[in-house]
């Protein structure tokens, strides 16, 4: 996938998109790289640990997060992504749902867009990733937990969104999908969806998953954030050999390993 001239190899082995939050509020790290330095040497970190994407984001999505203006995300994010974009090898994907801050990243040069509600927020968004002709995610959302059944309501939620996709004049080979583990999804149907991951093989599009230290691995195993790298990894290692082209992780050293570890089970080559 063309990714403004930085190329990622999708479909050869699992990629891993390094998260890096620059908000004072995320679930995991917030508050550790509102320092702009701070932020770049976390992302040369990632990036000599594995990382093949990282995906920056100032607006905490997490569970009861406060909306922040498009000036104060803005004033997060853009001395950020101004600095990994002269330091940084690796593509750069900019976290936001806001087309007026999309429209300042794509234009300071970031190279994939990760929309949470899948270009059905802002009526701009669309738009703005086709006029740019840069990859762009499109994730699962909803603001309840109802489901007539899980995978086929993602299913129609994708068939609409990637329809608005093509209205707009985004390229098919541009788009990449995210089921949303997390997000509008109660423990079981997180848990469901790992299991029935392939299912969205319909679709014939690279499919990214974020699991990493999620509140469902919390429940599971009865552990805080901090203490929950080896239920990540485990549903990493599902998730890839359920169908997996990216995750979309925190600890990218460990995962990175996870990765190529199932890569090497489920596709050959290891050794």
């Amino acid at each position: 996938m063309d990714c403004r001239g930085r190329s990622i190899p999708l479909g050869k082995r699992t990629l891993i998109m390094g998260i890096l939050n620059v908000t004072p509020d995320s679930f995991s790290d917030g508050g550790c790289y509102m320092d702009c330095g701070a932020a770049v040497l976390q992302a040369k970190q990632m990036v000599a640990d594995g990382a093949d994407i990282i995906d920056l984001g100032a607006e905490s999505t997490r569970p009861g997060f406060q909306s922040v203006s498009e000036a104060e995300e803005l004033e997060r994010l853009l001395p950020v992504l101004e600095s990994l974009l002269r330091e940084i090898p690796v593509p750069i994907s900019v976290d936001t749902t806001k087309a007026a801050v999309a429209e300042r990243a794509l234009s300071a040069g970031a190279h994939i867009l990760n929309d949470q509600w899948a270009l059905r927020s802002d009526p701009a968004m669309a738009r703005l990733v086709a006029e740019y002709g840069v990859p762009v995610v499109l994730m699962h959302n909803q603001t309840h937990t109802g489901y007539n059944d899980l995978i086929g309501d993602i299913i129609t939620y994708f068939n609409e969104s990637i329809q608005l996709a093509y209205t707009a004049g985004i390229s098919r080979d541009q788009i990449i999908i995210d089921p949303g583990f997390g997000f509008g999804k109660r423990v079981e149907d997180n848990l469901e969806l790992i299991r029935r991951l392939k299912e969205l093989s319909c679709f014939g599009l690279p499919v990214l998953i974020g699991v990493s230290r999620k509140s469902t691995i919390g429940f599971v195993l009865d552990l805080p954030v901090e203490q929950r790298l080896e239920g990540t990894a485990a549903a990493v290692a599902v998730s890839i050999v359920n169908g997996a082209d990216i995750v979309r992780v925190h600890d990218v050293r460990e995962m990175t390993r996870v990765a190529r570890m199932t890569d090497a089970i489920i596709r050959g080559g290891g050794c």
